[in-house]
């Protein structure tokens, strides 16, 4: 009989084999990974890359910049993203975060456990777990399984969980069952999204 942990395996594997390396998560700098993981929510990445363009060519895509601006501003920069508005809070908010509880500094913010780090992005307002798992996963380089809309679909059409199940429980069944691994979980998720 093959194990879960296998048959997942093999999922991936087929993935891996059919689509290949993603290459996720583009960006030049954890910080810009960080942007972007608000910035995507809810989004497509076109959308997201005119948003971060705006941002650098603003000279604002750093954590000063971002803090020193109004939301306003933030908010024109950000357009492009879509709920501007929404989000230009939501980062100003992980910013002013960032700043207050690790003085601006991602190694600082790096230095801290998963389970730590997980609990304070989900205390910033407009930080869901998805957000913060790719914040952990993609920018911070930390093995954590990142959960979206496609994650569960594509799991539970291929009977590895039922349409019950949770963030939460996905996330826990993924990371049971896969080695624990950056690469690993980065690639999964890609190829999951591309599926």
């Amino acid at each position: 009989m093959v194990s879960r942990d296998d048959e997942l395996m093999s999922f991936y594997q087929a993935l891996w084999a059919r689509y290949g390396p993603q290459g996720w998560w583009p960006g030049q700098s954890s910080f810009e990974v960080m942007v972007g993981a608000v910035l995507t929510q809810n989004t497509n990445w076109k959308n997201v890359e005119k948003a971060i363009a705006n941002l650098k060519t603003a000279n604002s895509l750093t954590h000063q910049a971002i803090d020193r601006m109004s939301c306003e501003t933030l908010a024109q920069l950000i357009r492009p993203a879509g709920y501007f508005n929404l989000k230009a809070r939501r980062l100003k908010n992980l910013i002013r975060w960032l700043s207050e509880q690790f003085h601006g500094s991602l190694e600082a913010l790096s230095e801290c456990s998963i389970d730590r780090l997980r609990q304070e992005l989900l205390s910033v307002n407009g930080i869901g777990p998805e957000t913060a798992d790719s914040i952990i996963l993609y920018a911070l380089q930390k093995p954590t399984f990142v959960v979206d809309a496609y994650t569960c679909r594509i799991l539970v059409r291929h009977g590895f969980l039922d349409s019950e199940s949770d963030y939460e429980q996905i996330k826990e069944f993924c990371q049971n069952h896969l080695p624990e691994d950056v690469d690993l979980y980065n690639e999964f998720h890609a190829l999951i999204v591309r599926v």
